[in-house]
């Protein structure tokens, strides 16, 4: 049946497609990003605290796959939020954190059970959407341009629905095809966002499935692969790669962007993690230096680092400090200019002040 933008796409292929899907080009662009994702599992344990960059990095990936969807909050609120007890922030804000948690859920289900199925799925878009539903029942669901024109109509019907994210699971653990991990992350994307199995909410679970997936191959130990940055750089040419594949069953374009998007980001998040370890060092020596000996520790400096904003709470449910002497601390760091304090609601924050700019360029 030929594609119809305003018909339920009932008939969407399963997996996998039945063109090839390995050509040459796409070989050995699988290489690269084989290659510079290998690096980025490998500079990760460079970090001695793996907080550091599960609340740095992915916060960072939480903002930008949900401004891919036009949620929208800035670096400081976010960094704020996740800190302070206050729960007085905008409605996108919370968003982005809910995303966060998802990812965060997400991995922690995966560490227990290995196995990417629709439950999790379920799981990761209740997360996000703070909300109990489920897969679409109804029918009415469409993707459409702001003018209201009518790009795709996803398959409607729960049965129809699940018996395609069965075929998904079934191709993500079907290891006897040979086919390369990163060339099939593509393809259960791509899938995963076609069957688009939620009212909304379908693209940030789909991203966070793609990190999800490279921690159960074995190819990332730490879901810290920034790929949402290149898809806000390249946000136009991600949505009509999609539709080329649904419209004209266009692959190949579509399997090398995924690639080029994970070689890219892997090698931006391996510079990013291997500055932020030349931080640390630079920190704890600065620290040594300036600070009183009762004050220094490189546990104090370490903790610093786990995100950008701090607060007396975080120095005494790490055993560092009691709470007044917390607070002397954090003081002593924002007079040799590591910290900047601010007053959020009742609580003082201690914002690390490099390690923000250095998160935020």
């Amino acid at each position: 049946m030929k594609f119809n933008s305003n018909i339920p796409f009932n008939d969407l292929p399963l997996l996998p497609p039945s063109i090839d899907i390995e050509t040459k080009t796409i070989l050995k662009k699988a290489i690269n990003a084989n290659k510079a994702l290998a690096g980025l599992k490998g500079i990760c344990s460079i970090i001695p605290n793996p907080s550091i960059l599960v609340n740095s990095i992915i916060l960072q990936e939480a903002k930008d796959s949900s401004q891919i969807e036009n949620i929208v909050t800035t670096n400081d609120r976010l960094y704020e939020a996740f800190t302070a007890t206050s729960k007085n922030y905008d409605v996108y804000t919370k968003e982005v954190l809910r995303y966060r948690e998802a990812l965060w859920e997400g991995f922690n289900r995966l560490q227990k059970r290995k196995l990417l199925t629709t439950n999790l799925y379920i799981n990761v878009y209740n997360v996000i959407k703070a909300n109990s539903a489920g897969i679409r029942k109804t029918p009415g669901t469409k993707i459409a341009t702001p003018t209201g024109k009518t790009l795709y109509t996803p398959p409607e019907g729960e049965k129809t629905i699940r018996d395609k994210l069965q075929n998904l699971e079934e191709f993500i653990y079907n290891d006897q095809d040979d086919i390369d991990p990163l060339i099939k992350l593509a393809l259960i994307h791509y899938q995963f966002e076609a069957i688009h199995p939620f009212t909304d909410g379908n693209g940030r679970t789909g991203r966070i499935i793609n990190i999800l997936y490279l921690v159960l191959k074995g190819l990332l130990d730490l879901p810290v692969l920034y790929l949402s940055k290149y898809i806000i750089e390249n946000k136009g040419q991600y949505y009509q790669l999609l539709r080329n594949v649904t419209a004209k069953d266009e692959w190949e374009p579509w399997i090398e962007y995924v690639l080029d998007g994970i070689e890219t980001t892997a090698m931006y998040t391996k510079e990013k993690i291997i500055h932020i370890r030349q931080l640390l060092d630079d920190t704890i020596e600065q620290a040594k230096a300036k600070l009183p000996k009762r004050v220094y520790s490189k546990e104090l400096i370490e903790l610093l680092f786990a995100q950008p904003y701090c607060k007396v709470k975080q120095l005494v449910d790490a055993d560092i400090a009691k709470r007044q002497t917390a607070a002397e601390y954090l003081k002593e760091l924002e007079k040799i200019g590591i910290l900047k304090s601010k007053k959020v609601g009742t609580t003082n924050l201690y914002l690390n002040i490099k390690l923000y700019e250095l998160l935020s360029y």
